[in-house]
C-alpha cells in the first residue's frame, strides 16, 4: 500500500493526536485498523482476530508511536512510510499475547483511548492486559481532527463530487420506464467505477413508492412511466474519499401538480439550508433552516431524518447537521445537505450536495441541477 498523502501530512496529524489527547487527559490512543487507522499513517484494510494496533502516546510522553503487527502481516506494511514517520514496527506471532506487547509499550498509562471501530475482542483483550487503566472512546480526539478537513482531503471531496456528477449526467441512459431498479442500478454501478471511483459503496434506486423509503436499495419493481425516482448514489475514489449525491428525477412526462408543488418547497429548503452554511453557525441552525419551509407547508412530518451528515474517509462521520447538535461550524468542514420528504405508500424526494464550510460561507461539491429532472 502507497498512500497518496504526504509523508509530513501524516506526521502532522500524529501530532496533532498526540495533542488533543493531551487536551483530553488521555495519555494513550490504541488505534486498530479501519479508516481512523488510514488518516493517522495511511494503512488502509480493516480488522480480523489478529491484533494490529498503532499505539499513540499523548504529547509529553516520551515513548514514540508503535505500530503492533502480526509478523505474517508486516510485509503488507512496506509503502507506508513508518520510518519517516518515527513509527516503531513491532511484530508479533501467533502463540505470542498481543495484547500484553501493547501494554509493555504503552508506559504506564492512566487513561487509554480505544478507537470507536475497535472490535470488542480487542477491547476486552486489552482491558484484560490493562486492568487498573480507565477505557475511553478516542473519537472525540481523533474527530477534532477528522471534522476538519485540510487542503489536500478538499481536494479529493472535491473530486469525488465531480466524479458523482458524471454519473447524475447519464442517468437518462439508465433511467427509463420498463426497466427494473436492480437494472437501472447495475448500470448505475457499473458507470461509478468508469467515472472514477474504485467502488459503488451505495446505489438507490427509490422508485414510486419505493422512494418514500429514504433508505431503500433497489428491487425488482418496474419503473413506470409517470414515476417519480429517487438516485442517491456515491462511492469512494482510490484515495479513499467519499462521494454521496442525490438528485430525484420524474421518468416518462410531466409529474402530478401536487408534486411539482411539494417538490418546489424541497428545493428552496435545501437552498435555504446550504445558504446558511458558514463558520460560527451551528448544526443545529442549518438543520432548522432545512426543516422551516417544509413544517411551514404542512410536511414537517413527512422530513423523517437529519439534514445532513459529515463526509470523507467515511461516508458518514462528524459532523452530524441535526437537531439538539450545538457544534459551530468552522472553515474545512464537509457534510452533506440532504432535505427529504416522503410520502407513504406514493413517492419521496430528496436532495442532497457536500458543501464545504469556507471562510466565508461554503462551497458546493455538487454542481448538478437540482430541479425535477424529467427524464
Amino acid at each position: 500500500m502507497t498512500p497518496a498523502v504526504p509523508s509530513a501530512l501524516f506526521a502532522d496529524r500524529l501530532r496533532r493526536a498526540g495533542e488533543v489527547a493531551a487536551l483530553h487527559d488521555t495519555d494513550l490512543l490504541l488505534v486498530t485498523p479501519g479508516t481512523d487507522l488510514q488518516y493517522l499513517i495511511g494503512a488502509e484494510g480493516s480488522s480480523h482476530e489478529r491484533l494490529t494496533c498503532l499505539v499513540l502516546p499523548a504529547a509529553g510522553h516520551r515513548a514514540p508511536p508503535a505500530l503492533v503487527v502480526p509478523r505474517l502481516e508486516a510485509p503488507g506494511l512496506a509503502g507506508l512510510p513508518l520510518e519517516e514517520l518515527g513509527v516503531e514496527i513491532v511484530t508479533w506471532t501467533d502463540g505470542d499475547d498481543p495484547y500484553l506487547l501493547v501494554s509493555d509499550l504503552a508506559g504506564g498509562p492512566t487513561r487509554i483511548g480505544l478507537v470507536d471501530s475497535m472490535p470488542a475482542a480487542h477491547v476486552i483483550g486489552l482491558r484484560d492486559a490493562f486492568p487498573e487503566v480507565a477505557q475511553e472512546l478516542a473519537g472525540p480526539v481523533i474527530r477534532e481532527l477528522r471534522m476538519r478537513k485540510d487542503p489536500a482531503e478538499v481536494a479529493e471531496l472535491r473530486a469525488a463530487g465531480a466524479a458523482i456528477d458524471r454519473v447524475h449526467a447519464r442517468m437518462g441512459e439508465f433511467l427509463k420506464p420498463g426497466r427494473t431498479e436492480k437494472q437501472v442500478g447495475a448500470d448505475i454501478a457499473a458507470a461509478i467505477l468508469e467515472e472514477g471511483h474504485r467502488q459503488a459503496a451505495f446505489v438507490i434506486v427509490g422508485s414510486g413508492p419505493n422512494g418514500a423509503s429514504p433508505h431503500h436499495d433497489v428491487s425488482d419493481r418496474v419503473i413506470e412511466s409517470g414515476d417519480v425516482v429517487v438516485i442517491d448514489i456515491g462511492g469512494p475514489l482510490p484515495s479513499g474519499y467519499n462521494s454521496d449525491c442525490t438528485r430525484t428525477y420524474a421518468v416518462g412526462g410531466e409529474p402530478a401538480a401536487s408534486v411539482r408543488e411539494a417538490y418546489a418547497v424541497l428545493q428552496d429548503a435545501q437552498e435555504r439550508a446550504v445558504a446558511a452554511v458558514r463558520p460560527s453557525v451551528t448544526a443545529e441552525q442549518v438543520d432548522a433552516a432545512a426543516r422551516q419551509p417544509i413544517r411551514a407547508a404542512g410536511l414537517g412530518e413527512r422530513f423523517v431524518h437529519r439534514t445532513g451528515h459529515g463526509i470523507g474517509l467515511d461516508v458518514h462521520e462528524e459532523p452530524y447537521i441535526v437537531g439538539g447538535n450545538e457544534l459551530q461550524l468552522e472553515p474545512g468542514m464537509a457534510f452533506s445537505v440532504e432535505p427529504g420528504i416522503y410520502l407513504d405508500g406514493e413517492w419521496g424526494a430528496r436532495i442532497e450536495d457536500i458543501v464545504v464550510v469556507t471562510d466565508n460561507g461554503c462551497e458546493r461539491l455538487n454542481t448538478r441541477p437540482r430541479d425535477l429532472v424529467v427524464l
